[in-house]
């Protein structure tokens, strides 16, 4: 499409109606019945539209991110971004999409309100859409917070709206409704129109601008949001149900809708709340939940949230320096233990690359030992702001036995209000985990406590969660960095490797002596290493397999497990130099550090 009347930014849904009619009136002069052609609510042109202003007009970079900053200054209708962690998936709805306005067929497509009456006599078609509940990612760290345009830039977008937009008709009754059925209630046409005649609510006067409607949000009286609690109830369109996963990272970019109908009337009629769709979070007001209609959507992986991507290859000779700056700074925080810090780096490096029936393969949990009271108030703080600062998404458990027994850490299901209530344990993939055992006491566990010990057990062992769904549970596929501080080796969270902690020394000038290009390059290093190909060519192959048939004549406790951590490691080594293949330079470096953890657990 070109030379479109509506702005993209400000008044997407300007553009999609336009779109809507250009298609329909070319059905029409290609003698088609437009009541069939988009009898199921395909998209008709209008993604391209906005693909084309974001990706190849660079419209992106102008489009607000939705946050606690700047919700109360986005106009209603216009474009947002919102990147999240999908933390529910609260099934479909159907709604009509498009009716018959005498003569003109005209859509409902990403919005709550009808933009124009619907008669009860109209003829309509009903089209379905899925409903996300979407929150901040879990733990994301602050530096990742992408900024978004100025207040100045939203409100000169907004006003624009005004010279690009439409006026839209407004009757009473009829065009306070949200057109919406629960897949539980799909209804015919003239049953819908029924029960639209009987759910119908009489008019507010309703006389108010989008500038005053604005104005009353930012009254005291609207609720603050924190910045990583702000969630979002993103309805998706023409995707199909594969592409979106439960805890996968998304960003989201579509219509921000608010309405004060919605806001006052599904906040307060208990009538319309109760009506024609049964789900507690799609009643909620839109000034406590908000409301985005997904035009584009696309997965985000970890490098997607650095501030300041690098657009080089992540080749050894590009990577070598930034591999000895990284260590250096991690052998400084780990008190100048050289070894610890080895371990540290193929431990941050991991993840899991492959599942093979129950093993996770991939994944490097760490156990440092040795760290006292004392020892844990100096390193255990370092050891976690500087994870923080490498890593967008970091989570800590301080573990206790009271914790164990009261902590809600898997996702469980309420059937009575119909959602997943989320644990601890519900984290992204590519997300940190520090789980502090230097409290833990000896003490009963009740039945919580037990499930939750096996719970974090299965994290460490098999990378799974257990949801649970009142008669039975399910496995959901984690890929979570588990790093466990404590004073002797855990008794209840078996890490791949142990190792006990060294310190030699204090230092407290290393957040001072970073550089924010140095952490910049740290970021993009571990990001971009841990994506890496890896192979193992035949003739490396029959080298590791003559040493560890050799280690197990010296050793007849070693087993499978064993073996696995060590081919882990080669593979976590050599990424770490920016190798994508392994050599024999590598695997010796592998088996010196292995031989220099064992002699510490001797």
């Amino acid at each position: 499409m070109v030379g479109l009347t509506f702005d993209c930014l400000a008044n997407p849904l300007g553009a999609v109606r336009l779109t809507f009619e250009k298609a329909v009136a070319a059905a029409v002069s290609s003698g088609l019945d437009p009541s069939i052609t988009f009898s199921s609510g395909a998209d008709w042109g209008a993604l391209d539209v906005f693909r084309n202003f974001l990706f190849n007009q660079g419209g992106l970079s102008h489009v607000p991110i939705l946050d606690p900053t700047n919700l109360h200054w986005i106009q209603p209708n216009t474009l947002v971004r919102f990147r999240g962690m999908v933390q529910d998936m609260l099934g479909n709805e159907f709604y009509v999409g498009a009716f018959k306005d005498g003569s003109t067929w005209r859509t409902n497509k990403f919005t709550d309100i009808p933009s124009y009456p619907i008669a009860s006599s109209s003829e309509m078609r009903v089209w379905e859409r899925r409903l996300l509940y979407c929150i901040p990612v879990p733990g994301q760290n602050s530096w990742v917070v992408e900024q978004s345009p100025s207040e100045t830039m939203i409100k000169r977008c907004s006003s624009s709206s005004s010279q690009h937009g439409e006026k839209r008709p407004r009757d009473t009754a009829t065009d306070l409704m949200e057109f919406e059925v629960s897949n539980h209630e799909l209804m015919d046409p003239s049953s819908f129109t029924k029960k639209q005649r009987e759910d119908a609510l009489p008019s507010q006067s309703f006389q108010t601008t989008q500038e005053s409607v604005w104005d009353t949000c930012s009254e005291p009286s609207v609720p603050e949001f924190d910045r990583n609690s702000l969630p979002c109830l993103v309805k998706i369109y023409d995707t199909p149900e594969a592409d979106l996963k439960l805890n996968d990272v998304f960003e989201f970019i579509g219509v921000f809708t608010f309405d004060p109908e919605l806001a006052v009337h599904k906040d307060n009629s208990d009538e319309f709340s109760n009506g024609l769709c049964d789900d507690a979070l799609v009643h909620l007001p839109p000034s406590k939940v908000p409301r985005l209609h997904c035009l584009v959507h696309r997965k985000l992986s970890v490098q997607d949230f650095l501030l300041s991507p690098r657009v080089i290859e992540p080749v050894p000779s590009s990577v070598r320096g930034i591999r000895e700056a990284l260590l250096r700074h991690l052998t400084a925080v780990l008190g100048n233990d050289g070894v610890a810090a080895q371990c540290m780096l193929l431990h941050l490096l991991s993840r899991v690359h492959a599942r093979v029936e129950a093993l996770a393969v991939g994944k490097l949990s760490l156990n440092l030992t040795g760290l006292s009271s004392e020892a844990i108030s100096i390193f255990g703080n370092q050891i976690s702001l500087a994870i923080q600062s490498l890593l967008p998404f970091t989570q800590s458990i301080l573990l206790t036995v009271e914790y164990l027994n009261t902590a809600a850490l898997g996702p469980k299901k309420d059937y009575k209000s119909n959602r997943l209530l989320t644990g601890v344990l519900q984290l992204a993939q590519g997300t940190h985990l520090i789980i502090d055992e230097t409290q833990l006491q000896s003490g009963t566990l009740n039945a919580t406590g037990v499930a939750n010990a096996q719970l974090l057990k299965n994290l460490m062992e098999s990378q799974k969660v257990d949801y649970e769904f009142q008669f039975y549970k399910m496995e959901m596929a984690a890929d979570v960095q588990v790093l466990i501080l404590s004073e002797g080796k855990s008794n209840i969270l078996p890490a791949d490797l142990v190792l006990p902690f060294r310190p030699a020394a204090v230092s407290s000038t290393i957040n001072a002596t970073t550089t924010a290009e140095e952490l910049e390059s740290w970021r993009w290093y571990l990001a971009a290493l841990r994506s890496l190909p890896h192979t193992i060519e035949a003739e490396m192959q029959k080298t590791i397999e003559d040493d560890m048939v050799a280690a197990r004549r010296v050793d007849r406790r070693l087993g499978s497990e064993d073996f696995s951590r060590w081919l882990t490691m080669a593979r976590l080594m050599s990424a770490s130099f920016g190798e994508t293949s392994l050599s024999m330079e590598h695997w010796q470096m592998v088996k010196e550090l292995e031989r220099l953890r064992k002699e510490r657990l001797k």
